[in-house]
């Protein structure tokens, strides 16, 4: 098959790889300004605790430098300029500019200035020069991905020696009574309330299906050891519907 005739998952379609990239920015640009409010009532604020989780397995401290992919509207940055604090660095870097410039104004607005940058970038080719981070994060953001294998690769490249990854991620719950409640909720509340909310019932009907293709945490820990990455582990956050993984560079 050639480069032109592959196709790639958007949720459960087949579609051309080169058309996820746009369909994805699509529909990040529909929801930007519903956001965080509708974060809040699909996982009823629990996505605070895993953010918090994510912050402190990161283990980042005064100094270092960290890139935030899929910054969004800026919760894990906020978290780690904090961490960093004067003397360190945290580049926020989102390939959707709607979503970055929202998470921008927010943090300035905050007075998250001095040590924080704002970078449009694309996860699968990242615009930096080797070795140029102590930490990367990726929250929610891996599964709306085309190539995850070229995304992760790319993020060991940027990292020092001995540098961490972590992607914060919905994934596959451990108990069988809570999946069949979670699917539940994801494709019969979670539509509806995409569509009272944010007015777009298409968009959080993707995010339920992207969920479901995504690799599990036993795959997804496979493809970063396949990169390169060692010392990896998972941690399951609320029976497992979001997982942690952490890896690093030798």
């Amino acid at each position: 098959m050639t480069e032109s005739n592959k196709t790639t998952h958007f949720g459960y379609q087949q579609i051309p790889e080169s058309e996820k990239a746009a369909r994805v920015r699509a529909v990040f640009d529909s929801v930007v300004n519903r956001y965080d409010l509708m974060n809040d009532l699909m996982s009823l604020g629990i996505h605070r605790l895993w953010k918090m989780e994510a912050i402190n397995l990161a283990g980042v401290g005064p100094g270092q430098r960290v890139l935030d992919l899929a910054a969004g509207t800026g919760d894990l940055s906020l978290g780690f300029a904090k961490q960093v604090g004067a003397t360190g660095l945290v580049i926020a870097s989102d390939i959707n500019a709607a979503m970055l410039q929202y998470g921008r104004n927010r943090l300035t607005n905050q007075g998250i200035v001095g040590n924080i940058a704002y970078v449009q970038a694309d996860a699968e080719c990242l615009p930096f020069a080797n070795e140029q981070f102590d930490c990367v994060t990726i929250g929610f953001g891996l599964r709306n991905l085309t190539h995850k294998e070229r995304a992760i690769e790319s993020i060991l490249g940027v990292l020092r020696p001995g540098g961490c990854l972590l992607v914060l991620e919905f994934s596959r719950p451990i108990y069988a009574p809570l999946r069949w409640a979670y699917d539940l909720y994801s494709f019969q509340v979670l539509p509806r309330l995409g569509g009272f909310i944010a007015g777009d019932v298409d968009s959080y009907r993707y995010l339920a299906e992207s969920i479901r293709v995504h690799p599990d945490q036993e795959t997804l820990k496979g493809l970063m050891e396949q990169a390169g990455f060692e010392r990896c582990e998972y941690f399951n956050l609320t029976g497992g519907i979001v997982a942690i993984h952490r890896g690093y560079k030798s």
